[in-house]
């Protein structure tokens, strides 16, 4: 069971793209999701963005402020935006949000995806925030390009985490068009109405300063992209941390690592950038992970009502497209989903697929609709189970980002979710079946103090093995716990816990004690 515990703190911020009637493209892109500790008291916090006054495109009150929830450990949460200096009143439409500690120094910091200038937020340590976007080198964004969702990665292994950032399409209100249906009136147009782009990379120099090598990388040389969620991943196996971007009417891309500072696009070659008809779709949210405990990292993205959410099943040196076979293609037929993410939440020790829904445009059949849960059935089908987790799970909305991260500590991941114009919901799993779990906070040292990239492989005394690994991009617009989270069902002890660290350094841990949080620091 889920249950909202949104209304027992005092929240202000509703999710507000400024729909009065008049439609501007962007406005069905609002309110991302970040879960992380921004205080270092280790409970995990909530941050979330916001859009403008249109069309002027600027935070004109405080009812399109960003919002900072600072978790006060009793159920509730307390609006501290003010005090870390998060309004972003000097922004303009913020889409998605990546937290990562990009400089080492323990705290968290944010990156905003905006409509305008893009926004890097240090978190200083003390409570406060300070944007140092021009200082480093990342306000660098062609006027008008509309950012959506951002990633942290660190592609080279050097120590320090890099930026992928995924954009959409050039626009302002000068240049929005309109698009008319008979019978219904104004509608926000087709994507493909709009012009495809190249996505970013930017690499961390240290110092505070990032460099654009979104040419050298091979980034820049697919243009064809109308970025949406990214998901970062080990795909092939070969230690390097893979970048796959979920692309709206336009072929996906999968950036492969190729280890000296480049990528190549080959989502064709692993027959991810259509669906099996050849199609392209509403590529929307996007997330990476193992469903079916092979070893092996598979994909997910989901896109807009009767064109089948994607499940790819990794079969090593190619994905086959697994919606049919494992049930997606019935179950997702009448959804329009947006943020998602695989994640246990029974703590069986099978990945589920969540999604948040709601259709992109205002309309009267469909339009607003529920989150869907798939449960995932070893690995091979899924059910819709929906229905079974309260009525707080499945109100209906046209909802956008999500993020998910253990906001309580009964070990069960909870799950924070926006819908258009409405507060959002804090979602607290209550668990309550008696399954065992494990979350591993791994900190670098000679790799990036967030672990991000680093492998985990838990062997049960059963000898059931799972797989994850560290990365906070997940879903669309938002950024969820960077722990790793396994699911352990009726297990009670773990026999090893391997960590392939993104230096090369590989650490085992024996006879690992379960239900609790264990902190993983790297070997120096």
């Amino acid at each position: 069971m889920f249950t909202d515990v949104a209304p027992r703190s005092r929240i202000a911020y509703r999710s507000n793209n400024d729909f009065r009637g008049r439609k501007y493209f962007p406005q069905p892109m609002c309110g991302g999701v970040a879960i992380f500790d921004y205080d270092g008291d280790g409970r995990m916090d909530i941050f979330l963005t916001n859009g403008a006054k249109l069309p002027e495109l600027r935070k004109a009150d405080s009812s399109f402020y960003n919002c900072l929830l600072r978790n006060t450990g009793d159920g509730r949460f307390e609006d501290v935006t003010a005090a870390a200096r998060l309004e972003g009143a000097q922004l303009d439409f913020s889409f998605g949000v990546a937290a990562g500690d990009y400089d080492n120094d323990g705290h968290d910091d944010l990156f905003l995806c905006q409509a305008g200038r893009n926004a890097l937020y240090h978190n200083n340590g003390d409570g406060t925030f300070s944007d140092v976007t021009l200082r480093a080198g990342l306000a660098d964004k062609p006027r008008d390009l509309l950012s959506v969702c951002a990633a942290w990665v660190d592609f080279d292994g050097d120590g320090l985490l890099d930026l992928v950032v995924s954009h959409y399409t050039y626009w302002s209100p000068a240049t929005d068009l309109r698009c008319e249906m008979g019978g219904v009136g104004e509608i926000y147009c087709t994507p493909r109405k709009y012009r495809s782009v190249a996505h970013s990379l930017y690499h961390n120099l240290g110092g505070g300063r990032f460099e654009n090598v979104s040419a050298a990388s091979g980034f820049a040389a697919a243009a064809n992209g109308k970025g949406m969620g990214i998901a970062i991943a080990d795909v092939d196996g070969d230690g390097r941390m893979d970048v796959f971007v979920a692309n709206d009417t336009e072929p996906n891309f999968l950036f492969v690592n190729l280890g000296d500072g480049r990528f190549a696009e080959r989502a064709a070659s692993w027959g991810i950038d259509y669906n099996d008809r050849g199609e392209t779709v509403s590529g929307m949210g996007a997330d990476a992970k193992d469903y079916d405990n092979d070893g092996r990292v598979d994909v997910f993205y989901n896109n807009l009502q009767n064109q089948i959410w994607g499940l790819f099943q990794n079969e090593g040196g190619r994905f086959a497209y697994a919606s049919p076979t494992t049930g997606l293609l019935s179950l997702s037929r009448r959804f329009s989903g947006w943020s998602n993410g695989f994640v246990d939440y029974d703590n069986d020790g099978w990945k589920d697929i969540y999604s948040a829904n709601g259709d992109v445009d205002y309309l009267p059949e469909n339009g607003e609709q529920r989150d869907t849960m798939l449960r995932n059935l070893d690995g091979r089908r899924f059910e819709d189970v929906s229905e079974q987790l309260g009525p707080d799970f499945t109100p209906k909305g046209y909802q956008r980002g999500s993020a998910f991260g253990d906001l309580d500590g009964d070990g069960f991941p909870d799950i924070v979710v926006t819908s258009l114009n409405r507060r959002p919901r804090i979602l607290r799993n209550s668990g309550g079946n008696g399954n065992h779990w494990l979350w591993v906070d791994a900190r670098g040292r000679r790799s990036n103090r967030d672990g991000i990239g680093a492998k985990l492989r838990l062997t049960t005394a059963s000898g059931r093995v799972l797989y994850d690994h560290v990365t906070t991009s997940v879903g669309f617009m938002s950024s969820s716990d960077r722990r790793v989270h396994f699911g352990l069902g009726r297990e009670t002890a773990v026999r090893e816990l391997e960590i392939r660290w993104p230096s090369g350094v590989v650490q085992r841990l024996g006879d690992v004690p379960v239900d609790r949080v264990l902190v993983a620091e790297e070997p120096r």
